[in-house]
């Protein structure tokens, strides 16, 4: 959803110069980068709770005592996979004025199924975060807040132009998009070819926003297909 780059890492700076970090740290940056990379690919396919530390030391070809020293437990490395997952997210996408919402809901539909492994990672957290005790609960649930305030915003700022279909509210408007956006995702995952998330989204923007008027410098409803 709305939100690429290499993650940070403690490493990282440390000693930078013009080449960056040398020897030892950036030995261990490396190593750090690897373990998160290897943890994205396991907890995609497994889930956290089926994701063991083990499966991700026998992915980076090290020992889990190893694994350890770079990340002292299981959920400071789920942690280290979400962030890496939001700068994923985000690449170069550039959210415009809330009047730009259709157009920039769709390209980032788009963009987040050209980025591999993404859509699934948070498909998989995101069901496990209703659990009781996992440790991406925190980050799921204040993710959702924000994105319902964004919109929530975006759609206010569309009735503040006359662009709001009468009677629609914009807090459960932009509930209504969350909800829409991360069922689309599980129904690509399950049968790419046939759901086209991209699209789906933009009908049922294009129910609730009015088209753009011609020259207001707002962007346009799009042909149909």
């Amino acid at each position: 959803m709305t939100e690429g780059a290499p993650v940070t890492t403690r490493g990282r700076g440390a000693r930078g110069g013009r080449g960056g970090p040398r020897g030892p740290y950036a030995k261990s940056a490396e190593r750090r980068s690897a373990i998160v990379e290897a943890a994205f690919e396991v907890f995609t396919a497994h889930g956290y709770q089926g994701g063991s530390l083990q499966r991700v030391a026998d992915v980076v070809g090290m020992s889990q005592t190893s694994l350890l020293h770079y990340f002292p437990s299981k959920s400071d490395l789920l942690l280290e996979v979400l962030r890496r997952r939001d700068q994923m997210s985000s690449g170069e996408f550039v959210r415009g004025a809330g009047v730009q919402l259709a157009g920039d809901v769709e390209r980032q539909a788009r963009y987040n199924e050209g980025v591999p492994g993404l859509i699934g990672l948070y498909t998989v957290l995101s069901g496990e975060a209703v659990t009781e005790g996992n440790p991406g609960r925190a980050y799921v649930t204040e993710r959702l807040a924000v994105l319902r305030r964004d919109y929530a915003a975006d759609f206010r700022a569309l009735a503040e132009v006359g662009r709001l279909r009468e009677g629609v509210d914009p807090d459960r408007a932009a509930a209504g998009l969350v909800g829409l956006w991360d069922g689309v995702q599980l129904q690509w995952l399950l049968a790419p070819d046939e759901v086209d998330v991209p699209r789906l989204l933009r009908d049922y923007l294009d129910l609730v926003i009015l088209p753009a008027a011609t020259g207001d410098g707002a962007e346009p409803a799009p042909p149909s297909p």
